[in-house]
């Protein structure tokens, strides 16, 4: 039991396939209801994708586990019902500083500059995410949430995955057009199948200790290294929701896990931390170890694996959930579209491709910032802790100082659903990019750019006034296609198009800023809000091309 939290047990109802043996089908199976697997859920739910989402379990998870999410997360979270109540709960934040030993040598601001609807961090118990996102699922109509159904068997086959459900009143048969795996690193689906995910384990541990306390310290991420409180280690500070701080301390990995978790060693290491001025009161603990691995391949067949059940990182950087909640992101709309019969099955496989680049981007990154917090040897010891002591004074060494490089949306820039620049752009809206936001106007309504982006393809196009629009007829018809595209221009001067397409009127600048803007330049955006291909001089033609390269259609 928490102190600052009441668990609640989600209501168990016996499925009405009991007892008949007749296996009913469902389009999509989405086994695992943590925040990736209720990510897949919700999302397909609000297409009107009919889901079945089952769990093992009837609670959320216990202990604050996921602490940090990163502003592209809260930008899909915004898309899938529940961005708002997170931020309203969590710690915003976006400076962050590093320490050695009692000196701060390093401080970096994820959103130095303004004009962005979410932070660049939130710090919220993972408990209050899954019991946000339950409570959307359960509103949605097209989504059956099953809490304590156990699949424990699986049979993936040419045209669709079998499986047995176990339920506290019997088993029963489920049969799946499409089986999306989100039951975490130890997936049990993924060891019916036979699957590995290969990778390094990290020999050290660190104890998690979430801590009550009321203190005036800035809603900021500290690390140190080194402390004079905890001599020879490191140490992670953040604050959550509700006055509770969470503190990692590395143990080194001869610590014994049972031990270290007794309050009578727990509390003088904070009280060491902290001062004696500082009341606390300890609300749960525990050690964990961890590893950088992955599956092979995201997808095999009829089965999708998604979050920590395709791949593994280490807490440092955040890249765990963040990672897991884009995985979904990008293999959503590719299901759907080929649910639909509007893109060839092979568009699936490039939700592998893309998303195991990503997750080795994280992995890569993971491992420095966990080998350069643990070095291994004297040698890197000394090299670490010279780059430390350089960087109070020189900015190279700043550089070069890595307590966890925070979690980022992969570039996919070589991704062949992309269409190659024909022009020169400045920026970073690269094709591959998932897109920057930016405060945005129609006649009185103010909005972010991303609250209208996203679960279709869309075309931005930049135009000094509304009228001013190359080839509106061509533009007119892509928007009724057989793969339809929504236009939108995008303009300084505001006004009605007299071609009937929306406008949004960039009035502080920070699109044309942000995307290298000018009058005739277009973006073609995919439906996870990454971009597809842009030019300096939109022609129809060319967006047919793209948007058939975008879901592996014959053009």
């Amino acid at each position: 039991m928490l102190s600052t939290y009441q668990y609640q047990k989600f209501e168990y109802r016996p499925p009405r396939e009991l007892g008949s043996g007749t296996p009913v089908r469902h389009p999509v199976v989405v086994v695992g209801a943590g925040p990736v697997g209720l990510a897949a859920a919700i999302d397909l739910a609000q297409q009107n994708v009919p889901v079945l989402l089952l769990d093992d379990d009837d609670t959320v998870s216990v202990g604050s586990r996921g602490v940090c999410y990163a502003k592209r997360a809260l930008e899909v979270l915004d898309r899938l019902g529940v961005g708002q109540p997170c931020v309203d709960k969590g710690v915003s934040w976006n400076v962050g500083r590093t320490f050695f030993r009692s000196e701060e040598v390093y401080s970096f601001n994820l959103l130095p500059q303004p004009d962005h609807h979410r932070p660049g961090m939130i710090n919220l118990q993972q408990y209050y995410l899954e019991e946000f996102m339950v409570k959307r699922a359960q509103a949605l109509p097209s989504l059956d949430l099953r809490f304590r159904n156990k699949v424990v068997s699986v049979r993936v086959g040419d045209d669709g995955v079998a499986l047995q459900v176990e339920t506290p009143d019997g088993t029963y048969p489920v049969e799946a057009d499409w089986l999306i795996v989100a039951d975490g690193a130890r997936s049990s689906i993924r060891r019916m199948m036979g699957l590995e995910a290969e990778g390094k384990i990290f020999m050290d541990r660190f104890l998690i200790a979430d801590v009550v306390m009321k203190a005036d310290f800035p809603a900021e991420r500290w690390f140190w290294f080194d402390p004079p409180f905890h001599p020879g280690q490191s140490v992670l500070l953040h604050h959550q929701a509700d006055n509770v701080w969470r503190i990692d301390f590395q143990l080194g990995w001869d610590a014994d896990p049972e031990e270290e978790k007794r309050p009578e060693r727990v509390i003088p290491r904070i009280r060491a931390m902290l001062g004696e001025e500082h009341e606390f009161e300890l609300e749960w603990v525990s050690v964990y170890t961890f590893q950088c691995r992955r599956m092979g391949k995201f997808r095999h067949g009829r089965a999708l694996f998604v979050g920590d059940a395709a791949h593994q990182v280490s807490p440092f950087g955040a890249r765990g959930a963040n990672s897991g909640i884009q995985d979904t992101d990008n293999l959503i709309w590719k299901l759907r579209l080929v649910m639909e019969g509007r893109a060839p099955d092979r568009l699936l496989d490039t939700y592998s491709d893309e998303r195991t680049y990503a997750a080795d981007e994280n992995l890569l990154n993971s491992t420095r910032s966990t080998d350069f917090i643990t070095p291994k040897t004297k040698t890197s010891l000394a090299f670490r802790n010279a780059v430390l002591g350089l960087a109070r004074h020189y900015p190279f060494a700043r550089a070069l100082v890595n307590s966890g490089r925070l979690s980022v949306p992969a570039i996919l820039a070589d991704s062949p659903l992309n269409t190659p620049d024909e022009a020169a752009f400045a920026g970073d809206m690269v094709p591959g990019s998932a897109c920057d936001d930016s405060p945005m106007r129609a006649q009185v309504d103010h909005f972010w750019l991303l609250e209208r982006l996203g679960n279709r393809f869309q075309l931005l196009v930049y135009v000094d006034k509304p009228g001013d629009v190359a080839q509106a007829d061509a533009l007119q018809a892509l928007m009724s296609g057989p793969l339809p595209v929504d236009v939108i221009l995008v303009t300084p001067a505001g006004g009605r198009s007299p071609h009937g397409f929306r406008v949004f009127e960039d009035y502080t600048g920070r699109f044309a800023e942000r995307y290298d803007a000018r009058p005739g330049s277009a973006w073609l955006i995919r439906p996870d809000q990454h971009v597809a291909a842009r030019w300096r001089v939109v022609d129809a033609k060319r967006v047919r091309q793209a948007l058939a390269r975008a879901t592996c259609n014959p053009e």
